[in-house]
């Protein structure tokens, strides 16, 4: 069996940034702790929802390897290091290995895309290089690319890859890839609206946006179902179908960026072309998160 790297609920962090375009690291220390003082599994760091792609190498790196300090060891940290460039991957993951992740995540290519065997070649190439556990990270509606069951059975026989974090929103194709890939590989949800039809499936947790704002939630929700009480489980499924739509009213990070702003962790500040959310749906994902106690 591969390691797992956690179970429950690994928050997708948002970026904290200046109006000057760097990195905002005091407030991205104190979101760091509040998530783990709140109940949050891992900490998945300059991934999508962390703005990844319009960090340069330098703040990428450096954003890893903060989080890597401030968490010192109370929640695995998981580093996103995908690109649709082989080589600038496999060098944000050398860089991710030696900052201390205790994962990788990796994203499919996109834009340029690959054929499945472009996919084995890709994954396997990061597993090789990384030191630590590798997810795969499928995402067609921002990639253009679908990782189909059959590669996933094959990419499940490397010893150094580990997960899936699978958001194709395909609820019939990822019980055929569990079928082909068994306990050969981790399942995590990578969609907040599927998290309990995938732990039905056999998932052991999600990789979440909800928890930026809901981490103490997010984590009951997987560890109920885990232990067994899935009615508590699907309870707060439905309880958040809301607030997860409101959460991705506009392209993700932009409300969930306005949401953590709103709980006064940082300035709702994004970069180009990210602009902060329009003012009719952030008045409803603010009312949303009033109601859920989540804002006074």
């Amino acid at each position: 069996m591969k390691k797992l790297l956690f179970k429950g609920a690994g928050t997708a962090i948002i970026t904290p940034m200046h109006e000057d375009g760097s990195v905002d690291f005091e407030s991205f220390g104190r979101l760091i702790d509040w998530q783990i003082e709140n109940g949050v599994d891992a900490i998945i760091v300059a991934a999508t929802t962390g703005e990844c792609a319009t960090l340069n190498d330098e703040q990428h790196i450096a954003v890893i390897d903060y989080c890597v300090q401030r968490t010192a060891g109370r929640v695995p940290v998981i580093g996103g290091t995908g690109s649709n460039d082989m080589a600038h991957g496999l060098h944000l993951t050398k860089m991710a290995c030696s900052a201390g992740v205790d994962g990788i995540l990796a994203v499919t290519p996109y834009y340029n895309k690959t054929t499945q065997r472009g996919l084995v070649k890709y994954f396997q190439d990061y597993a090789e290089l990384s030191t630590v556990p590798v997810i795969v990270y499928n995402v067609p509606s921002r990639t253009g690319l679908n990782i189909e069951p059959e590669t996933y059975g094959i990419l499940a026989e490397h010893e150094n890859i580990a997960g899936i974090k699978e958001a194709n929103g395909n609820i019939s194709k990822i019980a055929e890839t569990m079928d082909i890939v068994g306990d050969r590989l981790w399942l995590y949800s990578g969609n907040d609206d599927q998290i309990v039809p995938l732990l039905s499936l056999g998932g052991v947790g999600v990789i979440s946006v909800l928890s930026n704002v809901a981490p103490r939630e997010t984590h009951d929700m997987v560890m109920k179902y885990l232990e067994g009480d899935v009615k508590a489980s699907l309870a707060l499924q439905l309880r958040y179908t809301k607030l997860i739509k409101y959460l991705f009213s506009e392209v993700n990070p932009v409300p969930v960026k306005a949401a953590v702003a709103a709980m006064g962790f940082c300035e709702n500040i994004l970069r180009l072309p990210l602009l902060p959310m329009e003012d009719q749906h952030e008045k409803v994902l603010l009312s949303e998160m009033r109601k859920q106690g989540i804002l006074a």
